[in-house]
Parts: C-alpha cells; structure tokens; sequence
C-alpha cells in the first residue's frame, strides 16, 4: 500500500497544522502566566522583607537604591529591579499589607492568602494601577476581580476605574426588591 504525499495544501494537514498552532499558542500563554505568577509572588516577599528590614534597621531610601543597583548588576537582563520599580514593590506591598492588618477594614471578609493569589493573576501593570488609583482594600479587590473574570486589558481596567464602575455598582435603581418574590 503506497503512502500518498502529504502536501500543504492537504485538508487534514491544515487542519492538523492550525491544532498545532493554537496548541502551542495555548501553551506560551500559559506559561507567561505562571512566569508572571511567580515573579509577582517573588515582588510581595520583596516588599515585606523591604518593609520589615527598614522597620528593623535604620535603612532609609539609600537602601532601595543600592538593592536596585546591586540587582540591575546581578540580573542586567531583567527590567524589574529599577529604583522606581522597587519603590513601587514596596508601595504595592504597603497598600495591601496595611489595609490588611488594619481592624477597620478586616469587616471586608478578604482572606490573606486568597487577595495574594488574586493579586499575583493579574499583570503587574495592571496592579500598579489598582493601587494608584483605588482608595481602599474593597475597591482594588473588586477591580482586580473584575480584571480575573473579564480578561480586561489595563486601559480597559483604567476607564473602569476612571468611570467609577465599583461606586455604580449595585447602586442602580431598581424594583426588584418589591416586585420579585
């Protein structure tokens, strides 16, 4: 029995062929994922262990820009370990940490644990907004919420937060109340 010759032009290789394609564009997506997962998980440990050896010595802002010279030496190749990025991964770790152990705001319901992996599924630009932005733990939450669920782009996250969804949200009126069983 003779093989015949695949060609491109093949119906089944194309189609085969698309599989493949969107297989492996299925898998570098996911990877970027998890990469940008862990790199975020990696920043809030650098924040915390920022925040708690400036608490514990007497490191001031001289340390952020030494630690930021040391690591662009170190890793030359990562873009992440600039002055001002490391300021914002202390200010990033500030907004939630504070919030967190705050009493007034620990009616929110928002575990620890859960806000961390929430914050580490969105991109990293995409956090900075939140926290330049947001008031208050509730707030960033929902945005960051909203952003897992809708897949939002950041200027898609910015004009939400720009026309104030949360603030609108749940304060529509109307009738339900009286007019559902």
């Amino acid at each position: 029995m003779e093989e015949s010759p695949l060609t491109p032009k093949d119906p089944e290789y194309k189609l085969w062929l698309t599989n493949l394609k969107t297989k492996f564009r299925q898998t570098q997506i996911r990877a970027a994922v998890k990469v940008s997962h862990e790199l975020l998980g990696f920043y809030w440990e650098l924040g915390a262990e920022i925040v708690e050896r400036q608490r514990k010595t007497s490191w001031g802002s001289g340390f952020i820009k030494q630690l930021s010279h040391d690591l662009m030496l170190e890793f030359n190749e990562v873009k992440g370990f600039s002055r001002r990025n490391i300021e914002t991964i202390r200010k990033w770790y500030l907004f939630y940490d504070k919030q967190l152990t705050n009493n007034a705001t620990s009616c929110c319901a928002i575990e620890k644990a859960d806000l961390i992996k929430d914050i580490c599924s969105i991109p990293w630009g995409h956090n900075t907004v939140i926290i330049t932005k947001c008031s208050d733990l509730k707030e960033a939450h929902f945005y960051i919420q909203q952003t897992i669920k809708n897949g939002w782009s950041r200027a898609v996250l910015i004009h939400q937060i720009e026309s104030q969804l949360y603030q609108r949200n749940g304060s529509a009126i109307s009738n339900f109340s009286t007019s559902l069983p």
